[in-house]
């Protein structure tokens, strides 16, 4: 973050990621972040984790509001569905921490994965019947409540991200997420951290981008499945500010129709 300071006066948010209260130092980092004055998004499947961290997060809460955001993964809106990704006897404690981050006071979010075998409508209408049943205020069919990401385990190959694409696309590399943003990881073992392209790709080698953010202020190539996948044609994004383009209006107006409802 004094990297960060001294070189990007424009960094606005940070995030922690990879079920973070894993580390107990968290709650500490979390409060340094927002004491700089920058936004946290803090990812979290709100489990036993997330949950022996209440009393820090009440803290920080009072303190610095909305600009903490926790952001709850939950893969399907039944047990089942759930537990097929994430584990036996995982649905209902991820619920449970989901209700008490509202009861106090949060206005967290849900990220789940749309299959691409999956209607969107469908899915949304699950979750609706979800939240309506824990007495959330929660939107389901408002991409910022339940955020749908593109599944990168789809067998298909995704199509070639070629000129002609971008073009369609009315968008440039320079829109996508690793063209302003960077992610900082330490591996087990290793004596120092990386900073790292995105949060998709924390180990493969060629999206290694060096121990700082100077040496990781460079260029980056979409040639791996997961950028034509999930950021140039899924339109994915892991910041607070995601917002999903699957439905067919977007691409019909939007995209390859290049409308807009503004005067301009």
């Amino acid at each position: 973050m004094d990297e960060a300071a001294a070189r990007h006066s424009e960094l606005e948010e940070i995030g922690f990621t990879g079920e973070p209260f894993m580390n107990p130092d968290l709650p500490g980092m979390i409060g340094a972040a927002l004491a700089r004055g920058h936004r946290v998004l803090v990812l979290t499947n709100a489990m036993r984790p997330m949950q022996r961290h209440k009393e820090a997060l009440t803290r920080l809460f009072a303190a610095y509001g909305s600009r903490l955001s926790l952001r709850v993964s939950l893969d399907h809106f039944t047990r089942a569905g759930h537990e097929q990704i994430r584990g036996p006897r995982t649905f209902a404690p991820a619920l449970a921490g989901l209700s008490w981050l509202s009861r106090a006071g949060f206005s967290p979010t849900v990220a789940a994965c749309l299959p691409a075998s999956a209607d969107e409508a469908d899915c949304r209408s699950g979750f609706a019947a979800l939240f309506r049943a824990l007495d959330l205020p929660l939107d389901a069919f408002n991409p910022a409540h339940l955020i749908l990401f593109p599944d990168l385990a789809d067998p298909a190959p995704p199509p070639e991200v070629s000129e002609a694409c971008w073009q369609a696309l009315h968008h440039t590399g320079r829109d996508l997420m690793c063209a302003h943003s960077r992610m900082v990881v330490h591996r087990k073992g290793a004596p120092e951290p990386s900073v790292v392209a995105c949060t998709l790709q924390p180990y493969e080698p060629r999206f290694d981008l060096g121990p700082s953010l100077a040496a990781a202020a460079r260029s980056v190539t979409l040639n791996h499945p997961h950028c034509a996948r999930f950021c140039v044609f899924g339109a994915a994004s892991c910041t607070a500010r995601s917002v999903t383009l699957n439905h067919p209006h977007c691409a019909r107006f939007c995209v390859f129709g290049a409308a807009s409802c503004t005067a301009r």
